[in-house]
């Protein structure tokens, strides 16, 4: 719990496929590609990291000169890259903004975030390829935004943090049979096996059975008892009436 923050500080798929990064083994298959995958930034890519932000979920209209407009505002633009596709040339909807001073960049992280440009509402965080330790992209099965395979949200970014995990042991042991060694013993001789249980069930069935047969059979006499009576009340209703 002393080491716990609400923002990864080193990207590890499994713990951000954890609402709290406290799981133990990863329950969704995009979790294990991740984990295997062997992913080396692109060395192609340019600029101080430090220094770039990253912008997403933008409009697919949105042009690098509608960018400058607006991320201009915060400071001193030095490169913008609206991510193309190679074949079609059509924007993905994400860009890299390099700005030429912090200051500019912690303004625009701070400010720009959930800002609508071109109906809109746009998400804003650091560069985590090149600054995050172990990061892995979304197309491997990693990343922090969007949904994955099964639909598993990922967490420990700035979009969605981890949430705080409840710190319970002694419940957690109590609840899993893992408590002290006399409570368990207590457990398995104070309750009694199934089997027996389901044994003693048969027999006290077995011993009502014969008490119900008689309550049927005294029941069975009663009416045709009663029927008797009728029939003889009927049969001198009928010689009154000659």
């Amino acid at each position: 719990m002393a080491d716990w923050a609400p923002i990864a500080k080193e990207y590890d798929p499994l713990k951000a496929g954890s609402i709290d990064g406290t799981d133990e083994e990863p329950h969704d298959r995009a979790i294990w590609r991740a984990m295997l995958a062997r992913y080396v930034p692109n060395k192609g890519v340019t600029g101080d990291p430090h220094l770039t932000l990253f912008v997403a979920r933008l409009n697919l209209q949105t042009t690098e000169e509608k960018l400058k407009e607006v991320f201009s505002r915060y400071g001193d633009i030095r490169k913008i890259r609206l991510v193309r596709d190679l074949v079609t040339g059509f924007s993905k909807g994400y860009a890299f903004i390099e700005y030429k001073e912090e200051r500019a960049l912690l303004k625009a992280h701070r400010d720009a975030n959930r800002l609508v440009i071109d109906q809109h509402e746009i998400f804003v965080d650091f560069e985590l390829e090149r600054t995050l330790k172990g990061w892995i992209p979304r197309r491997l099965g990693g990343g922090f935004g969007g949904k994955k395979e099964s639909g598993q949200l990922r967490f420990g970014g700035r979009d969605r943090p981890f949430r705080k995990p409840i710190n319970l042991p002694n419940m957690k042991n109590d609840f899993y049979g893992e408590g002290s060694s006399e409570k368990r013993n207590w457990s398995r001789e104070g309750t009694r096996d199934w089997r027996t249980r389901d044994r003693d069930h048969e027999r006290s069935r077995d011993k009502r059975w014969p008490e119900r047969e008689r309550l049927w059979a005294w029941g069975d006499g009663e009416r045709e008892r009663d029927s008797k009576e009728e029939r003889s009340r009927g049969r001198e209703r009928k010689d009154r009436d000659r």
